[in-house]
């Protein structure tokens, strides 16, 4: 919208309709989360390091060869989002992500200052418990 009108009446039409359009998203928004979190809750417990493995013992879970890990920072005119830690081909990637090797993820995700996305759980992928 690059001009705005100069008469109040349809500057008001203008903003409630934007305000009517907000209240929509953020209803939108809510009910993703809810429907997020019954999706974690319905999945079962991974196995987590010193995983009996053809007989050894390992300290952390081994992560799938062909999934990868990604860094997804995003900067908006407000200033920066979190950053967060993705495996590779999470659906939930927004912007442009920047892949990082496993080792790069763990001492990524040591940092209080990244997340884990809470979709794709790269930390269980890698072993490392959060909690």
């Amino acid at each position: 919208m690059s001009e705005l009108p100069p008469d109040p009446p349809r500057l008001r039409e203008i903003l409630a309709y934007l305000d009517g359009q907000l209240a929509n998203t953020e209803t939108i928004a809510i009910f993703l989360r809810l429907q997020r979190d019954k999706v974690k809750m319905a999945q079962p417990e991974r196995p987590r390091g010193n995983v009996k493995e053809g007989g050894r013992l390992t300290g952390f879970a081994q992560p799938s060869a062909k999934t990868g890990y990604v860094v997804q920072q995003k900067r908006t005119p407000h200033g920066s989002e979190p950053t967060f830690i993705h495996l590779a081909d999470c659906s939930m990637i927004e912007g442009t992500p920047h892949r990082i090797r496993p080792d790069e993820a763990r001492a990524a995700l040591a940092d209080r200052n990244i997340e884990p996305c809470q979709f794709c759980r790269p930390d269980t992928e890698l072993g490392i418990d959060l909690a």
